[in-house]
């Protein structure tokens, strides 16, 4: 498990257990973002934030977290969720990293 920790008390972590990466503001989880992983990528599937935490940017700040932590893992991105799909495409950053769904196999 990998994590970080905000100054304004967001944790960020990568849960292995649950193949997924979370946001916590204390001891209330804020929001995830699953995943299915091989050796080689990791397939983004879904992304939520608890509809009290909305508005915050807890989405954005997850799905950079993840995202950075796949690249730092050497992990080819699968934007297969629309949260994480659409922050792609915003972050040029990750270009060389990203295979997008309709150009790859299912």
């Amino acid at each position: 498990m990998t994590d970080r920790t905000s100054d304004d008390g967001l944790r960020l972590l990568r849960n292995d257990a649950r193949s997924r990466y979370e946001a916590w503001l204390g001891d209330t989880r804020a929001g995830v973002a699953t995943y299915r992983e091989t050796d080689t990528s990791i397939a983004f599937i879904h992304t939520i934030v608890d509809d009290a935490f909305g508005g915050r940017g807890i989405g954005s700040r997850l799905a950079g977290f993840a995202l950075q932590d796949a690249v730092d893992r050497g992990k080819r991105i699968l934007p297969r969720c629309p949260f994480i799909r659409a922050y792609v495409t915003d972050h040029p950053q990750f270009d060389e990293h990203v295979d997008h769904p309709d150009l790859v196999s299912p």
